[in-house]
């Protein structure tokens, strides 16, 4: 019975592994955004296996013999080890991603001279910067 839930999980680990090594190589495009979504996928599947592992046969991993647990714990290893890898990346280029689009529109800002000034009631005088429309092509 829990053949299919490692199924699914050892599916996950080499997806996560791909998409981690690709994020690695500085690779964009289509395929990761198939990685993603299949990576999504297979979440959903393996959320719907253990449950109705959970749900048919409470006790279906006490029920395993010896070498379903130590193959359990391995596949569950794999995908922990390839889920931290694969989060630790995702993390570096959105960061990444969040420190390019704030030089983007700093460079913008001062390229654009777009300050706007408010005197207070006292007769002092404000400066504002003004956000400057920043259009980002992903496909790139």
């Amino acid at each position: 019975m829990a053949n299919n839930a490692m199924d699914v999980m050892a599916s996950l680990t080499l997806i996560m592994n791909e998409e981690t090594e690709r994020l690695g190589m500085r690779e964009r495009g289509r395929d990761l955004a198939e990685l993603a979504a299949a990576k999504v996928r297979l979440v959903g599947v393996l959320e719907t296996e253990l449950a109705r592992l959970e749900r048919e046969r409470p006790d279906w991993a006490k029920a395993m013999d010896e070498e379903g647990r130590e193959q359990l714990t391995a596949t569950l290893l794999a995908l922990g080890d390839a889920s931290a890898a694969n989060a630790a990346i995702l993390e570096r280029q959105i960061d990444l991603s969040i420190e390019m689009m704030g030089a983007v529109a700093s460079e913008a800002r001062r390229l654009a001279n777009r300050r706007a000034a408010t005197y207070s009631a006292a007769g002092g005088l404000t400066n504002a910067d003004l956000a400057a429309p920043i259009s980002v092509n992903s496909e790139y």
